[in-house]
């Protein structure tokens, strides 16, 4: 495939994101299909513990069905205006090339807004951002454990420890399925949650009819008022278990990335939403009549032939509901750590179409261990509901400050049309949240807790990385001074070829100088490697590496950027050596003897830095300054040039790979906070946390490790 066009490359290999892609009504349909596994889980069981969470507090109902019909209109309409109105028709909008979440509004808004509004901007993010991932550990926990607790209502005498350890066996078996990706999972999990659907709104319709036909009037708002009206401060309290009819809400933008906006409207509006309806119905016209069978109304309402096949789809049905956290979680820290605000952290990508479709182990049995610590140490589903609410609430609200912030900095419609858009949701999920709050000392300390120990982890991983980049860009060094200084500290040539990795892929590293000035000798040919990952699933051989120029040909300095697609396989040690050196040699052959080919890194910055924007999409290669060589063998010509010969000797003396390590520390004026952040935080992390460079599998004979403090 020709190289020519760079646009057209990162579209045939499938980088684009899904809604640009030319998908045929078939695909549509399989993605919509798919998505019910994996986005609408969550939703879609809420049922089993919404009505319990509302009544669990001293709200109790009476011979009168105001209540019921109340607390049924607050359902109705919050399900409709928050996922139906506000996500559907808004939100799932505002993606940023296909991905979604709070991160994807705020890649959006930084490419429009003034730097100095990205620091308050990113606390807002990444609040929301710790929140959902702190839905992803209370999402399997509430899940699972309500759909368990289904079994007591036909075994009374089971003990509570038999239905942990049953939800901890489910738990565990969720989290080691994931490794098999978004793909796989969805296709095994969307039959499941087509089967619950139909079983909810089937039995939902068979309450409505046998109990209470009427219970079509408490879809009027009226009955909103009367209920607040009639219960006030307990009705108030109530309505944080009313708020778990729509979690799970957020994880459709946020696994935006998985699927496509099309066929997430699609599935919602043609069969999750009118079934959901209809189930929260039927619900209350069973408890109209049975008010004492409020904490077990789901099971209860169950007609007794076909109770024991609708447990079974529950319990499937709630396993399913976790994924949707589960794979929401990956997008978001996969988009955290493109930001620098997560530390490196292994992804595997499962899918060769949709980049979005990731895997990350670490992530994974974190968020297992969380989940069984909570399920084992709370056991209560209403102290975890008070939990989940709370999380899901502040998830929400956070979307809807930054939504009005892309209407009009993205979007470019009127100030007003914002703030309607903000005083309408915002007030809203405000009222929710302020009913949640009175329930912190119930269960609601938790989404706070885990979410300021990620906003820390966050946070101070983001303020060391930009510190420590700063440090590096104002410390790189040109090749004429170092070579200036080689008189004054006797430096020397040595045989063989170093390949020096480093971040940048402008100038050299601080690192470097540091390694020359203690150690006044470097190889022959010197070769500054930067390896950057690219958002398309393959890269070609043609387009794999970049070669440049560091200053005169008798320097021997050359840079090369090697680039991955999210698919490949990285080669080994050997393979790329090879493959390197004659890229070099094709480099040096093909390049002008007045060196027009290949001008000295140095001078084109601007050009080159285009390639370290982690939100870039596309394959960006188009700078004049770097020269692609073709990809053929110059090893057995018997015309090389005499730089060439230097070269195959220098390959043949060895090939050393020298890889800095550079340590962040405080300066001593710092401040307090500053040196916590960056001596304590960033530092454990840095230490403990996977290494970000990769090192093509080199054995540690030929590993050479620079040490050097950054004092930041």
């Amino acid at each position: 495939m020709s190289s020519s066009n760079p646009q057209s490359f990162a579209r045939e290999e499938g980088s684009a994101p899904p809604d640009q892609k030319k998908s045929s009504w078939k695909t549509v349909q399989t993605l919509a299909y798919q998505s019910l596994g994996v986005v609408y889980g969550d939703l879609s069981t809420s049922p089993l513990y919404v009505y319990k969470s509302t009544f669990s507090g001293k709200l109790c109902l009476h011979e009168s069905d105001e209540l019921v019909f109340g607390v049924l209109s607050f359902i109705f309409w919050t399900l409709t205006l928050i996922p139906l109105f506000k996500y559907i028709y808004f939100v799932l909008s505002a993606d940023d090339n296909g991905e979604g979440g709070t991160f994807a509004l705020y890649s959006l808004l930084c490419r429009h807004k003034h730097p100095m509004f990205r620091g308050g901007l990113l606390v807002v993010v990444l609040l929301g951002t710790s929140m959902a991932i702190g839905d992803g550990v209370l999402t399997p926990t509430i899940s699972v454990l309500s759909a368990v607790s289904g079994v007591a209502v036909k075994l009374p005498h089971l003990h509570e420890n038999y239905v942990i350890a049953i939800s901890c066996v489910i738990l565990v078996g969720l989290f080691s399925l994931q490794h098999h990706g978004t793909h796989r999972v969805g296709f095994m999990f969307a039959p499941i949650v087509i089967a619950w659907l139909l079983f909810i709104s089937a039995i939902g319709i068979y309450n409505i009819f046998k109990w209470n036909p009427s219970i079509f009037c408490a879809l009027s708002p009226v009955y909103m008022f009367r209920f607040i009206k009639a219960t006030g401060t307990e009705g108030w309290v109530s309505l944080g278990g009313i708020m778990l009819c729509i979690t799970g809400t957020e994880t459709m933008f946020a696994n935006l990335g998985h699927f496509s906006s099309l066929s997430i409207k699609i599935a919602f509006t043609c069969l999750v939403y009118p079934c959901l309806v209809l189930a929260y119905m039927g619900e209350a016209a069973f408890l109209s009549k049975h008010h004492e069978d409020i904490q077990r109304s789901f099971y209860r309402a169950i007609p007794e032939p076909v109770f024991w096949p609708v447990f079974i789809v529950a319990t499937l049905a709630a396993v399913v509901g976790s994924q949707a956290a589960i794979s929401a979680t990956f997008s978001v820290v996969s988009q955290c750590c493109a930001f620098s605000c997560f530390p490196p952290v292994k992804i595997v990508h499962t899918s060769n179409q949709i980049y979005g479709r990731i895997y990350i182990p670490e992530v994974n049995w974190m968020l297992m261990c969380l989940c069984l610590a909570v399920t084992i140490g709370m056991r209560n589903t209403s102290f975890i509901g008070h939990a989940y609410g709370l999380a899901v609430t502040i998830v929400i609200f956070v979307t809807t400050c930054l939504m009005s912030l892309v209407i009009i900095v993205v979007w470019r419609q009127k100030v007003r049309t914002a703030m309607a858009f903000l005083v309408f949701f915002g007030s809203i999920e405000l009222l929710y949240t302020s009913a949640l709050m009175i329930k912190i000392p119930e269960g609601g300390w938790l989404p706070l807790a885990l979410s300021t120990i990620f906003m820390v982890v966050m946070y101070a991983w983001n303020y060391g990385t930009l510190r420590k980049h700063e440090f590096d860009l104002e410390n790189k060094i040109s090749v004429s001074r170092i070579l200036a200084l080689g008189p004054k500290l006797g430096m020397v040539r040595v045989p063989g070829i170093g390949l020096v990795y480093a971040d940048l892929v402008t100038g050299m590293p601080a690192i470097f100088g540091h390694f020359a000035a203690n150690l006044p000798a470097f190889h022959q040919v010197l070769v500054f490697v930067c390896i950057k990952s690219v958002q398309v699933p393959f890269v070609s051989e043609e387009d794999r590496f970049l070669i440049g120029r560091i200053g005169p040909k008798e320097y021997h300095i050359f840079r090369c950027i090697v680039r991955y697609g999210y698919k490949d396989l990285q080669q080994e040690n050997c393979e790329f050596e090879n493959d390197l050196v004659s890229r070099i040699l094709a480099f040096v052959e093909t390049e002008d003897d007045d060196g027009e080919a290949s001008s000295d890194y140095e001078s084109g910055e601007s050009g080159i830095r285009r390639l370290d924007h982690a939100s870039d999409h596309n394959v960006q290669h188009s700078d004049t300054r770097l020269a692609r060589p073709p990809a053929h063998e110059f090893w057995e010509s018997c015309q090389l040039k005499t730089e060439s010969l230097e070269i195959l000797t220098a390959k043949e003396c060895g090939v050393v790979y020298i890889l800095g390590h550079s340590y962040a520390k405080a300066k001593k004026s710092s401040s307090v906070l500053k040196k916590l952040a960056i001596d304590v935080v960033f530092s454990f992390l840095s230490k403990n946390c996977r290494a970000p460079v990769v090192l093509l599998n080199a054995p540690h004979s030929l590993l050479l490790e620079v040490g050097m403090v950054c004092y930041v």
